[in-house]
């Protein structure tokens, strides 16, 4: 394991020759950072974000610093599973997937409900990315080696109780912030259920999941306001970078590090500062919730009871 405390995206590895596939790239953000470092190494990476507009941007902006990088871009907007599914038609032209990046997320957000009858975050933080996944599946195997790595949070500790409730049905009063705490619970929950079974199937996949700790992004000003400019979503915004221990860049560390350092499945990687909020990235643990096996089986059928696909 070469997953060293001091580990710095120095230590990444050549990326020639692999594919890596980048959920949530807007500039400025994890993604955008994530997919930077792995370009700048050579991998072939493909942006997956909602508007041809944005990911032009990242693509415009990760080449000014990259005149050599290799991107390619796909329209995706994980809380529409239709929209998952027209995006992985159109990965399926790839050939063989190395990583999969399920970095794109919403925090906070007012209560909607989406097209397919989800609540937003649910929708857009795990079962958007389930269904990706599973689709992507027969091309991370075709690797030989790949990794599926889920970007989580340490709002995944205010969840008192996994999301195993009908997701078509709203039980009480929508509280946004705990209802984003047990999306970032399920990335877990995910990553955990999908190492074993891919263990178990006896297949070429690892599952692993980091978090960037409190890291200056667009996240909050765009789930509280649906912008990160104008009024009080600018005011929130600068409040975010005031305060942020970490830039976005060093945001992205612990995601890099779990897509490209040796380590087994089934591992998580966040800071090793204070509260786990800010440092150079480490392995570290998730909350008791997280590893109950009972309810990581549980929200595997929901999931595959709402996308409709059963994998591995």
């Amino acid at each position: 394991m070469t997953a060293a405390l001091t580990w710095t995206p120095a230590e990444i590895p050549d990326q020639s020759g692999r594919t890596i596939v980048v959920t949530g790239p807007t500039v400025g953000g994890l993604g955008h950072f994530t997919a930077l470092e792995l370009a700048r190494r050579g991998a072939r990476v493909v942006l997956a974000g909602r508007t041809p507009a944005r990911l032009d941007e990242t693509v415009a902006t990760i080449r000014a610093e990259v005149p050599s990088a290799s991107l390619e871009t796909v329209v995706l907007d994980l809380s529409d599973l239709s929209s998952v599914r027209r995006a992985a038609a159109e990965l399926s032209g790839l050939g063989a997937v190395d990583v999969l990046v399920n970095n794109a997320g919403v925090m906070g957000t007012p209560y909607h409900r989406t097209a397919d009858g989800l609540e937003l975050q649910m929708a857009t933080n795990h079962f958007g990315p389930f269904l990706l996944t599973g689709l992507l599946l027969p091309q991370l195997v075709a690797s030989g080696a790949a990794r599926v790595v889920t970007v989580s949070s340490q709002m995944h500790r205010i969840a008192r109780t996994a999301p195993l409730g009908d997701p078509h049905v709203q039980a009480g009063r929508y509280q946004r912030w705990p209802v984003y705490g047990g999306s970032k619970l399920a990335n877990l929950l995910f990553t955990y259920e999908l190492d074993r079974r891919l263990r178990r199937a006896e297949l070429p996949v690892k599952a692993l999941a980091a978090h960037p700790g409190f890291a200056s992004t667009h996240l909050a000003a765009n789930g509280q306001y649906g912008r990160s400019t104008g009024g009080r979503a600018s005011i929130l915004d600068a409040a975010i970078k005031a305060f942020s221990p970490n830039s976005a860049a060093e945001g992205a560390w612990p995601t890099l590090m779990a897509a490209t350092a040796d380590l087994p499945g089934a591992t998580y990687c966040g800071p090793r500062g204070l509260a786990e909020w800010s440092g150079p990235p480490q392995v570290t643990t998730s909350n008791k919730l997280s590893y109950d096996e009972t309810a990581q089986r549980r929200l595997w059928q929901i999931s595959q009871d709402v996308t409709g696909l059963a994998y591995p």
